[in-house]
């Protein structure tokens, strides 16, 4: 990767990071707006007078979203607040009830304001009382402001405790707040939803990507997207090196393998020549051992130029495939069958393909007499199923059969065994296109070869 490129890109951290402190900071922005631009909320005022009527049972003066609640308690639980403003309210609702003022406990919040140290507050609220007077005369009077609790000690020893009643709704500076919020979120929101896309979208790429590499190793690499991140793009090209490690690694072993096998054919050749010298009795089991190494390096050669050949994948229909593979076989007078084909339309080699078909009716046929096949289409896969009445496969070999000339058949007799590879083949063919081949016993009797294919 240039440094150029690293210059114009920015890391995922600092994007991440970035995109938390934009977000940080509309919200704050947005806070400040609010604390700006709404207007303070209003105080409730509890006049004297209210406090009294409450104290003596009655309802007060004051409307219904605002009420007092009395309640019995065994002793204060604040701190009577001894400010000269609340002392002399004290003293005053002490005159108006006719108690001793000792008795009466004004507890409030730190930094609470009184009636008596905030003149304007105070003749503010004396012209609204001036209209509540009945004699039409001014009458001042004290009034505390919302929270506190007023505690009054009963005969018996315990108390009245008097507070403003817990509101059953927002205030309207809350309501306020809360719908900014919900603004500031709707605000924020389809930004940080362009943002996490933009973040998600390679690793979705990536996914797609390891998907196509498991069908095809020559599937084409990622590209390099400018518009990602520095580890992205550090993540998109170790990616592509290893797919073509990959397929170096596969070229070179499939290669390897050719070569080893093509080179058998010259000793196995000498062979066949010195057999003729050989004595009568061991003269057929030789040439038997050499034909069969010939048909393995046969099989082996065919299996590595198959593999090393690009494959020609394109849109097929699967369905009419595998009958045509199931009606060349009966013409040949095997009993194959095609019972039940959905339509599917699949992307893959069509040589490939007939190939896994023939292998798995071939063995299906050679063990159990007759092959039936089926194509159904399942969690958006393509599954060919191939039943016979054959002997079936132990639960211990289920594995081992699919590897390389590998034969259960205890006489290795080639016309009832087989080399041992179509398995093989048949299930790297199924792996190749993305998908994969199982074996599995029937219930009442034979086998059933299940090959799944993505669509």
């Amino acid at each position: 990767m240039s440094p150029a490129a690293n210059r114009v890109t920015a890391t995922l951290f600092a994007q991440v990071l970035g995109l938390i402190l934009l977000v940080l900071a509309l919200a704050e922005a947005i806070n400040v707006g609010i604390v700006f631009s709404l207007p303070p909320p209003t105080p409730v005022f509890y006049t004297q007078s209210e406090i009294t009527k409450a104290l003596q049972g009655g309802l007060g003066t004051k409307p219904a979203a605002n009420p007092l609640t009395v309640k019995i308690v065994k002793s204060p639980n604040l701190t009577a607040n001894e400010r000269p403003g609340f002392v002399r309210f004290r003293q005053a609702l002490a005159r108006d009830l006719g108690v001793d003022a000792n008795r009466l406990v004004v507890a409030t919040e730190v930094g609470s304001p009184d009636s008596y140290t905030f003149r304007v507050v105070r003749s503010a609220f004396r012209v609204v009382h001036n209209q509540l007077t009945q004699e039409g005369q001014a009458k001042e009077e004290g009034f505390l402001i919302a929270p506190f609790k007023l505690y009054l000690e009963r005969p018996d020893g315990q108390w009245f405790e008097v507070s403003p009643a817990r509101r059953q709704y927002l205030e309207t500076w809350q309501q306020r707040i809360l719908i900014w919020f919900g603004l500031s979120t709707l605000v924020v929101a389809p930004l940080c939803y362009l943002f996490a896309r933009r973040l998600a979208k390679p690793f979705t790429l990536f996914g797609a990507a390891a998907e196509r590499l498991g069908r095809d190793p020559n599937a084409p690499p990622l590209p390099l997207s400018a518009g990602g991140s520095v580890e992205i793009r550090v993540a998109t090209a170790a990616f592509n090196e290893m797919q073509q490690r990959l397929r170096r690694y596969v070229e070179d072993r499939t290669s390897m393998v050719g070569a080893i096998a093509h080179d058998m054919r010259t000793p196995l050749t000498r062979l066949r020549f010195r057999v003729e010298s050989a004595p009568d009795e061991l003269r057929a089991k030789m040439t038997a051992d050499i034909d069969q190494m010939e048909a393995m390096i046969a099989a082996t050669l065919a299996f590595v130029r198959d593999t090393a050949s690009e494959p020609q994948r394109s849109k097929l229909e699967l369905s009419s495939l595998l009958e045509s593979v199931t009606d060349d076989m009966a013409e040949t007078g095997a009993h194959v069958t095609l019972e039940t084909a959905e339509r599917v339309v699949i992307s893959a080699d069509s040589l490939a393909l007939r190939r896994l078909f023939s292998n798995l009716l071939e063995n299906a046929v050679k063990f159990g007499g007759e092959a039936r096949a089926r194509l159904l289409l399942e969690d958006h896969a393509a599954v060919v199923e191939i039943d016979d009445d054959g002997p079936g496969v132990p639960e211990a070999e289920m594995e081992r059969v699919f590897a390389p000339f590998y034969r259960r058949e205890p006489s290795r007799n080639r016309k009832t065994g087989g080399i041992g590879l179509g398995l093989s083949v048949a299930r790297s063919i199924a792996r190749s296109h993305g998908g994969d081949l199982v074996l599995r016993n029937r219930p009442g009797g034979g086998l059933t070869a299940r090959a799944t294919l993505p669509v």
